[in-house]
């Protein structure tokens, strides 16, 4: 393949698998935002059109990964699991994906269930189940929140890579040759490298609004620190 882009083009995927993924992308689209309207609130929608608008125009933005020929830009499912939550954020990647496809050509409109799956879900649902761990262990510092933002952006952009390998092993229109372990760590080592510049932007995203706005960071607010459980006193001449 001449180029590795995350954005997935017409005929690169057959159609009846480009089909499953489109139904599985709208159910999944279907529950969150039934699931998302339970977080909707004064903060949080303008916030999400916020970062709607962020991510696009980062996306518009490429960056040249010199050791493989080709462009990187922000995926943006961790800055908004950071920000507005999995089920909105993974609505607002969603919705930026439809637009470059409809509007732009970026990707293909057919193969759209594909790149919402990569990028929208895999990508989000990768991010904040890291963030949710690395909140709990790390201290709630700029640096903390630094360290969690840029490992979750990393490992996201991974992992939606290595959903494209999935999917091209179910239904790719060239054959690899068996070289299927080759393009899982081209598109691996490729993609690190994009992490690394996603995770930088996120960082410095989420901790500024942070600093100076911290109640705007759903994952501040919804990921609380566990309150340890009050000690029982031993009743007088208990053993």
């Amino acid at each position: 393949m001449e180029t590795l882009a995350m954005h997935i083009s017409n005929g690169i995927i057959d159609g009846p698998v480009a089909a499953v993924f489109a139904a599985l992308a709208l159910a999944v689209l279907t529950f969150c935002v039934l699931r998302g309207r339970r977080d909707l609130d004064d903060r949080l929608a303008p916030m999400a059109g916020l970062v709607a608008a962020f991510i696009f125009a980062v996306q518009m933005l490429n960056f040249p990964i010199f050791t493989a020929g080709v462009s990187g830009h922000l995926l943006g499912g961790a800055l908004a699991a950071l920000l507005v939550g999995p089920w909105v954020g993974a609505l607002c990647v969603a919705v930026v994906l439809v637009v470059q496809a409809l509007v732009f050509g970026d990707g293909g409109v057919a193969m759209l269930g594909l790149n919402i799956t990569n990028m929208a879900l895999l990508g989000t649902a990768a991010a904040y189940l890291l963030i949710a761990l690395l909140l709990r262990v790390l201290p709630r510092t700029p640096t903390g929140l630094a360290i969690t933002a840029f490992v979750s952006a990393l490992v996201s952009v991974v992992v939606a890579s290595q959903g494209f390998v999935v999917e091209y092993w179910l239904g790719g229109t060239t054959d690899l040759g068996g070289n299927l372990a080759g393009l899982s760590g081209t598109m691996a080592g490729v993609h690190l490298l994009i992490g690394i510049g996603e995770g930088l932007i996120t960082a410095t995203t989420v901790v500024t609004v942070a600093k100076v706005r911290p109640d705007l960071v759903y994952a501040l607010r919804a990921l609380k620190p566990a309150v340890p459980a009050p000690a029982v006193p031993v009743a007088g001449g208990a053993r």
